[in-house]
């Protein structure tokens, strides 16, 4: 390995020339820069890029004139990407996020990696810092095929342990020293703490293993297992936030029925610097790939697994999309709920939940007579998936395709479920819809109000 002082030494149209396909580390660890420098050299041009969800200052990577000579593939969009990638400047590469090591080796095959590290250790490892998820298969797959690896050592990151790199990996290395990036979670209204608690009341119990993200549901599940009482929590997870920060400290989380004594993740995000600090050298939780995370089997063989995801909508079949606003409206991206959702299904006595609010902020429904025209869903109407909003629990197993559209029609508001139970009962595609409608509490349907 080899460390420079300048940038401009490691990233230039010598060691990214034209045909170069490029691996950028993404979330808490975009190395930004390496990107940056990408920014600022027009002499780097008719490169591909593939990154996944890249976070801080570096959003005029999607430039327009940046667009024109880097060709864009996204695995993951975010607020920096969105607009070109619905304005067809760059393009969305729709994967889940278990399968990205496999198709890095077997059909991508990278031939540089960007990414930024901490250490070494005492061993002379390097730790990927905040995220792993593919990088791994990225820097083997590289050096494989005499690619290369370059590295920013961020003075800011954490060592995360569990995932790491040898030296003889990284080809370059330059330090830097600049904040992460943080994503603030708001304080959970009442819609969203009615979610939480039923959630927590319902399907987490003492012995349950986790797994959800960042937002106001999960903040409000980490208060309702707090107020529960819940007890030896495991935690399995792609992605770690502070709300399971908070039931780490909180003595919640014991790993008592797991295989590890600490909380697995691939990928780590933080809403405050204090959270990335609270990660260095921190033995209760160890980074893996997504491989190992998001495997369906690995999730399958952990303790009471229940899943816990968030989507855009929802339609009477049961069809849920989470990564596009309309057919080919990008908004995030598959990422890894299909692999959790199924996953925990098979899991004894888990549980596959999306939870969401029953409308948007504009007033608009989530739950839906049709998903739009050409969507992309991250669960199909067969996936057996638990729906929960603000006004009860949906479970579809059992239940036939009218029995489980009159159970997602009372996920709405009061109004927008009227209009949809009326649909059902003058609709002629359902067989004998009058027998599902006829219970005042259809199979199913947990009521907010029987629970609480």
């Amino acid at each position: 390995m080899k460390i420079f002082n300048k940038v401009e030494d490691i990233i230039n149209k010598d060691f990214l020339p034209p045909g170069t396909l490029l691996y950028s580390a993404g979330n808490a660890t975009t190395p930004q820069v390496l990107l940056k420098q990408i920014i600022a050299d027009e002499n780097i041009k008719d490169i591909d890029i593939l990154s996944l969800l890249l976070l801080g200052d570096i959003g005029e990577i999607f430039s327009e004139h940046v667009c024109k000579r880097i060709n864009h593939r996204v695995l993951f969009a975010g607020s920096h990407s969105r607009e070109v990638l619905n304005h067809g400047q760059a393009s969305y590469q729709m994967m889940h996020l278990s399968d990205i090591p496999h198709q890095l080796r077997d059909y991508l095959k990278p031939n540089v990696v960007l990414l930024t590290v901490s250490g070494p250790d005492n061993g002379g490892n390097y730790s990927y810092g905040s995220t792993v998820e593919g990088l791994k298969a990225a820097v083997e797959t590289a050096k494989s095929n005499n690619g290369l690896v370059i590295a920013e050592r961020n003075k800011q990151m954490p060592f995360v342990l569990g995932t790491t790199i040898k030296e003889s990996e990284i080809d370059y290395l330059i330090d830097t020293d600049y904040e992460l990036p943080v994503s603030p979670v708001q304080e959970p209204d009442e819609i969203a703490r009615k979610i939480g608690n039923l959630i927590a009341e319902l399907y987490i119990q003492d012995g349950s293993t986790l797994q959800y993200g960042i937002g106001e549901v999960p903040a409000a599940v980490t208060d309702a297992i707090i107020k529960k009482g819940v007890k030896d929590i495991g935690i399995y997870t792609e992605l770690f936030s502070d709300s399971m920060r908070e039931l780490i400290t909180e003595g919640i989380v014991t790993n008592k029925y797991s295989a590890v004594n600490f909380a697995i993740a691939s990928i780590f995000l933080s809403s405050s610097i204090q959270g990335y600090e609270w990660l260095n050298f921190n033995s209760s939780v160890q980074s893996r790939p997504c491989d190992t995370t998001n495997s369906v089997l690995k999730i399958a063989q952990q303790h009471r697994m229940t899943a816990i995801n968030s989507a855009i909508g929802v339609d009477l079949h049961g069809n849920i999309w989470a990564d596009s606003l309309q057919g080919r409206m990008i908004y995030s991206g598959i990422g890894g709920q299909a692999d959790f959702l199924r996953g925990s299904y098979l899991s004894k006595q888990g549980y596959g939940i999306i939870a969401m609010k029953s409308e948007t902020r504009k007033g608009v429904s989530k739950i839906m007579e049709l998903c739009p025209e050409g969507i992309t869903t991250t669960a199909i109407a067969a996936d057996p998936v638990i729906i929960v909003t603000e006004n009860g629990a949906f479970n579809p197993m059992g239940l036939n395709i009218a029995e489980h559209a009159v159970g997602i029609a009372h996920l709405a508001k009061t109004e927008v479920r009227d209009n949809l139970l009326r649909y059902i009962y003058d609709s002629k595609v359902y067989h004998k819809p009058q027998i599902a409608l006829k219970e005042s509490i259809p199979k199913g349907f947990v009521p907010y109000e029987s629970v609480f």
